[in-house]
């Protein structure tokens, strides 16, 4: 079998607010001077889910497939060194500034060319943005079955059988093969890979494939092509005003907190 699993790089999400800067007149974050953009948690869950099922004695090979510039190597050598078997980039200046419409093709693209591809595993959402349309979307495109939002996925023949989170409880689904899975944080933690096998993924080399690879109109892809439009990237200023409620007596207290309540009309 053969599975994919989308890995998005972004920024440190323990990144100190003092060190967090953006650039209001492009709409970009601008990266934090000696901090390293990371893999989004949720996509090293997706891989942990396919890990499992690859360690449980299927015949599996993975694929791991990133879209970003030259620096996202860094987050598909991590998959890589938590034991996948291939990496590829998408990298290509016409992909800069693609919304999630842009980000599904250009995914589902390279997926669609990789060939025989059983299975994509997705984080539930990306931990920048938190929009979770990749997966349904590529679902979608490809036309096959998604699951979103898995706690547990386990391989029956040629199904997938996943445990999926509702906001009441549980439910369990069987899917045919190919399928797509968002997988959650319920699944449990990602494995830390070892140093020797850091090591070895930083040896493995990572293909590339570009819009014309894909076979992709340029025009249909990045800023050129986004539905999405982005009016303004801030950050919020926080403030507030405070104010001491005097009193003798609790009782009192209340009055007088009732009494500025009031005079602000806010009762």
């Amino acid at each position: 079998m053969h599975f994919v699993v989308c890995a998005k790089q972004i920024p440190d999400p323990e990144t100190p607010p003092s060190a967090f800067r953006v650039n209001e007149q492009t709409n970009e974050v601008i990266p934090a001077q000696g901090i390293a953009p990371v893999l989004s948690q949720f996509d090293a869950i997706a891989a942990e889910a396919a890990l499992r099922l690859k360690e449980a004695g299927s015949d599996v090979k993975i694929t791991v497939v990133s879209l970003g510039k030259e620096s996202a190597a860094a987050a598909i050598k991590q998959v890589l060194a938590m034991g996948a078997d291939e990496g590829l980039l998408l990298d290509d200046d016409a992909f800069q500034g693609s919304d999630w419409n842009g980000t599904v093709k250009i995914l589902s693209a390279a997926i669609q060319k990789l060939g025989n591809v059983d299975a994509v595993f997705c984080g539930r959402q990306a931990a920048d943005w938190d929009m979770g349309q990749t997966g349904v979307g590529i679902a979608e495109t490809l036309g096959w079955p998604a699951s979103i939002i898995a706690k547990d996925v386990k391989l029956d023949g040629d199904k997938l059988v996943v445990q999926r989170v509702l906001p009441d409880g549980f439910q369990t689904v069987k899917t045919p093969l190919p399928s797509v899975v968002t997988v959650s944080n319920e699944l449990g933690e990602p494995r830390y890979p070892k140093l020797a096998q850091i090591m070895q993924a930083a040896k493995k080399t990572v293909t590339k494939w570009s819009a014309a690879d894909l076979g992709i109109d340029a025009s249909s892809v990045g800023a050129a092509g986004a539905r999405l439009k982005l009016e303004r990237l801030f950050i919020p200023q926080s403030g507030g005003n405070v104010i001491i409620i005097e009193g003798e007596t609790p009782q009192e207290q209340a009055q007088n907190l009732v009494k500025a309540l009031q005079a602000d009309k806010v009762l």
